[in-house]
């Protein structure tokens, strides 16, 4: 179990805060709107209505006391910028904010943030890359181009071992994974023969994947 502080109960911020709570980690949860702090108050152990630009109201969250804390402010990105600031200053061990553009990604990790979250793009990138093939079921994007995949296997590859292609040398792709009507079947032995049923789940730069799949 892990403690986690989230100023903001942006859209993001929400749903980021059950599903924190789902995983039985110990949020503290701050927004300046009281009704929405209200409908958040069973995901958290503690909320608090409050304006938390002030030094003050931060200072007394104790925030080098969590394991990370979250700047979900949505489109407010002056006040995250000062609040990112603050939460270093104040010690916090790590911490992580939203951004709706590009260039507020910079910004705020030249302030403070150790990590900036662009919800829309992420999701936008996902559905490209799941709509821009048949063989794509699913994607998640990492950085720099690389993604985690879950795709058919390819008909060529289809018949032969691991080890008889040599995957990561040939493709620029590590499998993962297979996964199938039984589950998911992680770490494959070199002998594994690809077939036509199962989905694979593999890591790689977009480039190879549509080369792969040619698309």
């Amino acid at each position: 179990m892990k403690s986690f502080l989230i100023i903001g109960m942006s859209t993001y911020g929400q749903h980021l805060c059950k599903e924190l709570a789902r995983l039985d980690n110990e949020i503290m949860i701050a927004d300046k709107d009281a009704s929405v702090v209200e409908s958040m108050v069973k995901y958290s152990v503690s909320a608090k209505i409050c304006d938390c630009t002030k030094a003050e109201v931060l200072e007394s969250f104790g925030a080098d006391e969590f394991d990370c804390c979250f700047v979900c402010l949505g489109g407010n990105f002056t006040e995250s910028l000062e609040i990112c600031y603050l939460l270093k200053e104040m010690g916090a061990k790590k911490v992580i904010a939203e951004v709706n553009r590009d260039l507020e990604t910079k910004f705020v990790l030249r302030n403070g943030a150790d990590e900036a979250v662009y919800p829309e793009l992420d999701a936008a990138k996902r559905m490209a890359a799941k709509e821009s093939s048949d063989s794509v079921f699913n994607a998640l994007a990492l950085s720099d181009g690389y993604s985690v995949y879950e795709t058919e296997t390819p008909v060529k590859w289809r018949g032969e071992t691991v080890k008889s292609l040599n995957v990561r040398a040939k493709y620029n792709i590590n499998i993962l994974a297979t996964k199938n009507a039984d589950g998911m079947k992680p770490m494959l032995s070199p002998e594994y023969r690809f077939n036509g049923t199962d989905h694979l789940i593999v890591m790689c730069h977009e480039d190879d994947i549509r080369k792969l799949f040619r698309y």
